[in-house]
Formats: C-alpha cells, sequence, structure tokens
C-alpha cells in the first residue's frame, strides 16, 4: 500500500438535501480531508458549518450528493448502498451523546464483544478476554464487563464507547463532539486517552469539536471549517501561531486565555448565511473585516502556500505564507493605494 493510500480520504465531497419546494441545503461543498494512521486530525468550525455532517460522510452513514470517499485505497460503500467489505469495518464512529449509543438493555461485555464475535468469528471465550483487554486499555475496570451502561458516570460511558470501537480494531476512528456532553474534568480524562490510543495502536483520530481548547491540546493537524467549506488546515502548532485565514484568526481569538475576560465573546460578528443561499465569492467576506472587491465575486480555491498548510483567501498566496490577515490586508491595501 503506497503512502496515498493510507487512512481515510475525502475527495472533493459535497452534500445537499433536498426540501419540497425550497432551495436545497449545500451542508458540505467540495471537502478535501485526509487522515493517517497515528494522526490526529481536529475539525473546528461554529455550530451549523456542516461538521456532523462531514462526520458521516466519512463513515458511511450518509452518501454524499458528489465525491467520494477512500479507506486504505478502496472507495468507501455508504451503509444500506450494496455489500462494504470487512475492510470497511477498520473505519468507525463514537457519536456525541454516550447516555443514547449504548444500549441500555445489554451488558457492556455483550457490547464491546460484538467487534471480535461478528468480524473475527472469534469464540465466545477469546471474545471475553478480547472485552476484558480493551476495558483495562480505556481504564474501566474489568469488572464492568457483567454490568449495564446506566451504572457507569457519562466519562465512564464514553470510554465504554470507545472501547467498543477499538474492539473492532479500526484503523480509523471519526469522534463527532465525543466531548461536549461531559463535565471539564472527565473531558481531560478522555482527551489524553484518545492521544494515547492513537499513538500506542496507530490509529488515525477525526476528532470533530467546536472546543478549539481541546483540539489544540490533542490534534497534530488542524482543519477549521465554515459554512460547508474547509477555509485552513495547518499543523496546530502553526495555526495557533500564526492563523492565515480571518475566520480562522476569529476563533482563535476568542478561545479563553488566563487572565482574560470572563465571558467568551461571540466569535465573530455577523450572522452565518444560510446555507441554502451562501454568498457569492467567498463564503466569509461578508463577515470578514479584511474583505476587498475580488471577495464579494470570486471564490477562492484551497491552495498550499506552505509544506503542509493549506488556505483558501485572496489575501495569501502560495510560496508568501506566515503573515497574519490584518498585515496581509495593510499591505494589499497599500499595493492598491500605489497602483
Amino acid at each position: 500500500m503506497t503512502t496515498a493510500e493510507r487512512g481515510l480520504r475525502l475527495d472533493e465531497v459535497h452534500v445537499e438535501f433536498s426540501r419540497r419546494g425550497r432551495a436545497p441545503v449545500r451542508a458540505v461543498a467540495g471537502v478535501n480531508l485526509r487522515v493517517e494512521p497515528g494522526q490526529i486530525v481536529g475539525l473546528v468550525g461554529e455550530t451549523g458549518c456542516g461538521k456532523s455532517t462531514l462526520a458521516r460522510v466519512a463513515v458511511g452513514l450518509i452518501r454524499p450528493t458528489s465525491g467520494a470517499v477512500w479507506l486504505e485505497g478502496a472507495r468507501l460503500n455508504p451503509l444500506g448502498h450494496g455489500v462494504r467489505s470487512r475492510q470497511d469495518a477498520r473505519l468507525q464512529i463514537v457519536f456525541q451523546n454516550p447516555f443514547s449509543s449504548l444500549n441500555p438493555r445489554r451488558k457492556v461485555g455483550e457490547q464491546i464483544a460484538d467487534g471480535p464475535t461478528i468480524l473475527d468469528r472469534a469464540s465466545k471465550r477469546s471474545a471475553r478476554d478480547r472485552v476484558l483487554q480493551i476495558l483495562e486499555e480505556v481504564g474501566i475496570p474489568k469488572s464492568a464487563a457483567d454490568r449495564f451502561p446506566h451504572e457507569f458516570s457519562g466519562g465512564q460511558r464514553q470510554r465504554i464507547a470507545i472501547a467498543r470501537v477499538l474492539a473492532a480494531s479500526p484503523s480509523i476512528v471519526v469522534l463527532d463532539e465525543p466531548l461536549s456532553s461531559l463535565d471539564a474534568s472527565a473531558q481531560a480524562q478522555v482527551a489524553n486517552l484518545l492521544v494515547r490510543l492513537s499513538r500506542d495502536l496507530n490509529v488515525g483520530l477525526l476528532l470533530i469539536s467546536h472546543d478549539l481548547a481541546i483540539v489544540h491540546h490533542v490534534a497534530d493537524v488542524v482543519a477549521v471549517m465554515y459554512l460547508g467549506q474547509i477555509v485552513e488546515a495547518a499543523p496546530t502548532k502553526q495555526l495557533w501561531s500564526v492563523p492565515l485565514h480571518p475566520y480562522a484568526e476569529a476563533l482563535i481569538q476568542a478561545v479563553p486565555r488566563a487572565g482574560g475576560p470572563r465571558v467568551l465573546p461571540d466569535v465573530v460578528a455577523g450572522e452565518v448565511p444560510d446555507p441554502a443561499y451562501p454568498p457569492p465569492g467567498c463564503r466569509f467576506h461578508p463577515r470578514c473585516p479584511y474583505a476587498f472587491e475580488r471577495c464579494r465575486t470570486e471564490w477562492p480555491a484551497l491552495l498550499e502556500v506552505s509544506k503542509g498548510r493549506s488556505v483558501a483567501c485572496w489575501l495569501q498566496t502560495p510560496g508568501d505564507a506566515g503573515a497574519s490577515p490584518s498585515m496581509k490586508a495593510t499591505s494589499h491595501r497599500a499595493d492598491v493605494a500605489d497602483g
């Protein structure tokens, strides 16, 4: 398998939801994204930007309107649209709410054992051994195997949900807001667990979250999504040091810091446009403090401006990365005035 075939790859994925007598909702508009084994990719953005839709497309729960999803070099078949291969089981998802993602009528051990029993046709004895091993890996007592989900706290249930996914021996796991329903202590514990499991088991993680502090803590790479599109993707340290897209800059500035304002400010001024009627040109231009005429008429493609770093903004050009949007805007206005 070549390097290009490893892990999960989304190619030009579009998703539109039809509505009778109304314009379709363009939830995802041309997303390209990669997650490799052992890598943690964070996907961030405001509520309603299309993150959860993209998560469901990535694991085959929603068929894309156009584009494709590839897992380890093979095209992923959406559920209900043909037979899925055993290889597709190497792609798993952890949902937001551990209270509803576990079956309350089945014991924890039975639910975790589904992976080795169904996929590997393991005997009852070997499946039981695998269950106990995985529970230990996620920090849950082995005795939990014989108990029901309601007997555990939210953080413990999310660990159990992660254990159930790991039982399928995945190469990639998509996590859709897995920490949002947990308290701060449980969030930190589960976040650290995810990092350890990714490193120890060489599992790639696509962590979808609106909590930038958590993503900053765990992700190797971060993709910033706005109104169905990726507007910037970069190694985490680079993005936090100097965000190149105005929306990424606004998100990072809104993260609470020690000694900063006690009340979280609005992420960015203005309202998110209706995804059924996106604005022309750059989708962010109605809210962008640096927008100029080209932004209002032409859509900027997501282009690589330096190795491993891409941005969709007319202020940034390939080979000329490193300056913040405000500095670029000042330079642009000076160039226009001189011209």
